[in-house]
């Protein structure tokens, strides 16, 4: 008999599909910290700015950028 492996990573079944107001939401929650107080309004007012500054840019280079900010992310400990 083979051994079955047990998954270790997250279904994304079960997860539901995220808002834009949802990651605005999330992304407040993170930054709002004892060092840093941070809203969602001021969180919506920075990632439009983000995505304004990303509208300047070719898409294949915007999405560069999301690639790159993504796996620094991925190095950084939470």
């Amino acid at each position: 008999m083979a051994k079955k492996k047990s998954a270790t990573k997250k279904s994304t079944a079960t997860q539901h599909s995220s808002t834009l107001g949802d990651i605005y939401n999330q992304v407040a929650a993170r930054a709002d910290t004892q060092g840093v107080k941070i809203n969602v309004a001021e969180t919506k007012r920075v990632l439009a700015c983000f995505f304004d500054v990303l509208e300047d840019y070719k898409p294949a280079d915007a999405f560069d950028f999301v690639a790159k900010g993504l796996k620094r992310a991925g190095t950084r400990r939470r």
